[in-house]
């Protein structure tokens, strides 16, 4: 009888495993890759309608879903936070109240990792420990917003000081970024999942490049910007980025027509340098790619690619300066520091960034830049690739998306329930709203208001009305579905309209403080 009994607990404990076997219960939860580049606009990608060679971005998109209405904060840090915490920046990286996607995760047995950039809003920027106390088993990186990319100041690992690592001659900052990267995953045991948090400093000023990355580029830049930006605006049409119709916002007023522009070459190299940076980090995506499939984890993979604001219109100063700069290479020559003509960029004892004008180039068709909240500072790439789930390669969605949705989107896809508590302190709910439906090729409910506020900016969308501002003028309103580059304001038309949407984001930001 004793042995009948072993024998059929013997027998459902294989029927059990067999059904496992079949059950995406049983399965190993998905693995987590968010890949976030810096400071690049919405066409500057291939894919987007960037003439910049970024195949490996593409081929994610080729696999996956295309996002043509995704938005950012308009800074780094805001951005970063709100990725994280699945809330918006003003309700605080570093206040009560949220927990992290790393610590989500952590609940649900996965090891979570940070390669790169961290730099988030309310922090001390100099915190070596910061991803280590907020659910990252482990972290290789710069805690400030912007590094030298031969020398970066405050490298880290798990904690401590990692300067030494580039006494090589050979370092660049986004190839170790990369390096780890791509060791983290070949060092993940098997049947563990994982998260990696992968934060490239390109394309982030200082236009830092190798002399051979650059070359490729030379002579890409001979027309100018303002061909450029017409040349992206027909391609991004080919290619469904934006509809037949959608107009070219003027020029910016700041930046003069390229046949009236005085240093040409010079100005041609900073786009030159800007190109290479993004080249060398997509051929750095292409690697970690490579080792997904090399692990056998590339398929359950929710790979995420995006990017942190709009493209950057900042003119370096001479006499600016900050705790990211080095004001001597590693052999102590002394730096060149600002957007001087004629001293080129790209060497590392230069500190220079590619400007205004490249910079409206980068965020064809849309207007301004980082630091506002207008289009073109706040609507981004953004790709989602899950081959698992996404069959169906190459989709392009115009369902609107806000970084805040990206937490309940990675924590819906590992079966992680939202806390109410976490390691004794109370959890409010998050901003953001799952993906998923989107991912799995359906119309997703989606925000009823979005919020913005940061820097020069201020903004708020309600359906297709947005009201914008740069900080101390008046309030500007725009119907998105008319005029997406925002040029007819309608302000004074529906004075109604304008306050009813500054009330809403008056009260939005007071409960924030």
């Amino acid at each position: 009888m004793e042995n009948k009994k072993k024998l059929s607990i013997v027998v459902f404990l294989l029927i059990l495993f067999a059904f496992c076997q079949k059950s995406a219960k049983c399965e190993k939860p998905p693995d987590i890759v968010i890949i976030i580049a810096d400071d690049i606009g919405y066409s500057d990608f291939g894919c987007y309608g960037g003439e910049i060679p970024t195949p490996n971005i593409d081929k994610i998109a080729e696999r996956g879903i295309l996002f043509t209405n995704y938005y950012t904060e308009n800074m780094c840090a805001p951005t970063r936070a709100a990725l994280l915490t699945g809330r918006y920046h003003i309700r605080g990286y570093n206040k009560e109240g949220n927990i992290t996607i790393s610590e989500g995760l952590s609940t649900a047995g996965y090891i979570s990792y940070a390669v790169g950039k961290w730099h988030n809003a309310g922090e001390k920027i100099m915190d070596r420990r910061a991803p280590l106390k907020r659910g990252f088993n482990h972290f290789f990186g710069t805690p400030q917003g912007t590094s030298n990319y031969y020398a970066p100041i405050t490298l880290t690992r798990d904690g401590e000081p990692a300067e030494e690592e580039w006494q090589d001659e050979d370092f660049y900052y986004t190839d170790a970024i990369t390096d780890n990267a791509v060791e983290y995953i070949k060092n993940t045991p098997e049947n563990t999942p994982l998260f990696l948090y992968t934060a490239y400093n390109a394309a982030h000023w200082p236009l830092h490049a190798r002399q051979e990355d650059v070359r490729k580029h030379e002579g890409r830049y001979f027309m100018g910007w303002d061909e450029l930006r017409k040349q992206r605006l027909r391609k991004m049409k080919k290619l469904g980025i934006v509809p037949d119709d959608m107009p070219l916002s003027p020029r910016d007023s700041l930046v003069p027509a390229w046949e009236d522009e005085e240093h040409k070459a010079w100005q041609e190299r900073r786009m030159e340098v800007y190109a290479a940076q993004i080249e060398v980090m997509d051929r750095g995506i292409g690697r970690i790619v490579t080792e997904l499939k090399k692990t056998g984890r590339i398929n359950n993979t929710l790979l995420l690619v995006l990017v942190d604001n709009g493209g950057c219109h900042v003119e370096y100063d001479k006499e600016r300066r900050g705790p990211f700069l080095s004001e001597y290479t590693r052999k102590g020559e002394p730096v060149k520091i600002g957007n001087i003509p004629g001293v080129m960029p790209g060497p590392e004892d230069t500190w220079q960034s590619y400007g205004r004008g490249w910079a409206n180039a980068s965020n064809t068709p849309f207007r301004l830049f980082k630091r506002h909240d207008h289009e073109g500072g706040i609507r981004v790439p953004l790709i989602v690739q899950w081959p698992d789930v996404i069959k169906n390669g190459g989709q392009i969605t115009g369902q609107v998306a806000h970084v805040i949705d990206i937490l309940p989107t990675v924590l819906e896809t590992a079966s992680v329930a939202y806390p109410s508590s976490y390691k004794n302190r109370n959890v409010d709910s998050p901003d953001g709203i799952s993906l998923l439906p989107i991912i799995y090729g359906k119309k997703r409910n989606p925000h009823n208001v979005l919020y913005w506020q940061y820097s020069r900016g201020a903004a708020i969308l309600k359906g297709n009305w947005k009201l914008v501002r740069i900080i101390n003028n008046p309030w500007e309103l725009y119907d998105l579905s008319k005029d997406p580059v925002e040029m007819n304001n309608l302000a004074d038309q529906y004075p109604e309209r304008v306050e009813e949407l500054s009330i809403l984001w008056k009260k939005w930001k007071e409960q924030g403080e």
